[in-house]
């Protein structure tokens, strides 16, 4: 069901095209609407006036035949504003078939003939509208015109009889002017509402689907997404925006407590397995590692005891000698002491979100005066903030190490390259040195407490074996990867971080 659920929503139109199609389909129905109506029922409401017009007519003429004014200049007047306005042929014969008033030029002996055949004739085209006691309405067909007309025929008060027709081409005619007009209008109304709903839905539509993608980025774990306010939103959108901002604040805060907590769970789990085999190896390797400086320590004592030399250089040299030997023991204790916390689990880890950038800037600069001084050229090109989940300061730690065995170890052109890679959602940071290969046997090894590939130049330069353990440990305790890789002209080391 989910699968045919997400099958029929990749189908569904987009907001904005559904806008303007309800908006389209509103305005090119209303339109149609419109001009059904118009073709339906304009003619037959055009009629429907056209015969409140002849009998408003009637009663004017009755009321003045009844005040025997039909042949009065201000009836003709009125005769004359009636007839112009409603568009009618008004003609009033007397009992004597004599005309009294007429508004039509044709023959009284024509207009007789009409009323004669209203009266006493019968036609199939003519249909009786109303009839009453002194009038009747008919819609007729004259042969002579070739046109039909609102007929009607009346007796006044004083006996004398009316003829009234208005015709109905005019109303036909009426009707189709104004519905082709329409009609255009209609279409031109669609193609303006188009426009208009184009740009507004957009605007309408803006809002919702930067709502849409913020909600995607927030999906993929990208909580720099911020939702701003736009122009034509609506205030529940505005709302909603904040919640996600809120939401977005809520989830980075919990996702990485979350991290913390996953990782001190998984540092308990281990935790207890490898207590009993840290305490036996560590007190091994300590007692191993401090026999030679001791050796070298005791010596050296039993010889200023003895005044092998008693000249003061000689002195001095042997005091250097034992002061410089009780330094590395102090350093090698301290770094076995970080590295045994680490390997424990009792070391805090603090998964946090930081830019790497950043960090690896500050390092390559508080790096750069010892690279001068062995005429080390260190390049890092990487600009943009690169945000990853880790302990900041235990992260910092990892690229110093790299970096000063790099600085240490640098030969031939002396050209250390920092790099990122983004592999998935991890992003990967290069520390490479132009030198000499480690050997392939040896490569795995180096994570090992206490190994040294070359053990003159190690010591030369104080080195204990202990820094890449203390990396790897660092690693371990994040749930990430560490490594190194030959190269033609040197050497590679290598961590991952996930990508925030």
């Amino acid at each position: 069901m989910e699968r045919v659920g997400e099958f029929f929503g990749k189908k569904r139109a987009s907001l904005t095209f559904q806008l303007i199609a309800t908006m389209v389909a509103l305005v090119a129905g209303t339109v149609i609407l419109c001009s059904f109506l118009n073709t339906t029922f304009l003619e037959r409401y055009y009629t429907y006036k056209k015969e409140s017009v002849i009998f408003s007519g009637f009663n004017v003429i009755n009321r003045a035949a009844q005040k025997d004014k039909l042949s009065s200049t201000k009836f003709e007047i009125t005769l004359e504003r009636m007839c112009g306005n409603g568009n009618l042929t008004i003609v009033v014969i007397g009992e004597d078939n004599k005309i009294i008033a007429s508004s039509s030029s044709t023959s009284s002996t024509y207009i007789i003939n009409q009323i004669n055949d209203m009266i006493y004739g019968s036609d199939d085209d003519t249909i009786v509208i109303k009839a009453a006691d002194n009038y009747e309405l008919q819609r007729r067909h004259d042969e002579r015109m070739n046109a039909d007309y609102l007929t009607l025929y009346g007796k006044l008060d004083d006996g004398s009889t009316v003829f009234m027709r208005t015709p109905l081409e005019s109303i036909k005619e009426s009707a189709q002017i104004t519905n082709i007009f329409f009609k255009w209008i209609g279409l031109a109304s669609v193609i303006v509402s188009i426009i208009v709903i184009v740009l507004l839905s957009r605007r309408i539509s803006r809002p919702i689907l930067e709502l849409s993608d913020i909600s995607k980025r927030i999906t993929n774990l990208d909580f720099n997404a911020k939702y701003k306010g736009y122009y034509l939103s609506s205030r529940e959108t505005d709302e909603l925006g904040r919640n996600m901002n809120v939401l977005s604040d809520t989830l980075q805060n919990v996702i990485s407590e979350l991290k913390e907590a996953n990782n001190e769970l998984l540092r308990d789990i281990e935790k207890k397995d490898r207590i009993d085999e840290m305490r036996k190896e560590f007190l091994s390797n300590v007692s191993h590692e401090l026999k030679t400086p001791l050796a070298l320590i005791q010596g050296y004592a039993e010889g200023l005891k003895e005044f092998v030399n008693d000249d003061p250089e000689s002195r001095d040299y042997y005091c250097e000698v034992i002061m410089d030997e009780a330094d590395k023991m102090n350093t090698m204790v301290k770094k076995l002491l970080t590295l045994n916390q680490l390997e424990f689990g009792n070391e805090v880890v603090e998964m946090k979100r930081f830019d790497m950038t950043e960090l690896v800037e500050g390092v390559v600069n508080a790096s750069t005066i010892m690279a001068k001084q062995g005429g080390i050229t260190i390049n890092f090109l990487q600009n943009e903030p690169i945000y990853v989940w880790g302990d900041e300061f235990k992260v910092e730690e990892v690229i110093t190490n790299f970096l000063s065995n790099a600085i240490h170890y640098a030969k031939n052109d002396k050209i250390i390259n920092v790099t990122f890679e983004q592999r998935g959602d991890v992003i990967r940071t290069s520390v490479f040195n132009t030198g000499d290969r480690i050997p392939d046997a040896d490569i795995e090894k180096v994570w090992i407490k206490f190994y040294k590939v070359d053990k003159a130049r190690t010591r030369e330069y104080g080195g204990s074996g202990i820094g890449l353990s203390i990396v790897k440990a660092i690693m371990d305790s994040f749930h990430q990867k560490c490594g190194a890789i030959n190269h033609e002209n040197g050497v590679e080391f290598w961590m991952e971080l996930q990508k925030a």
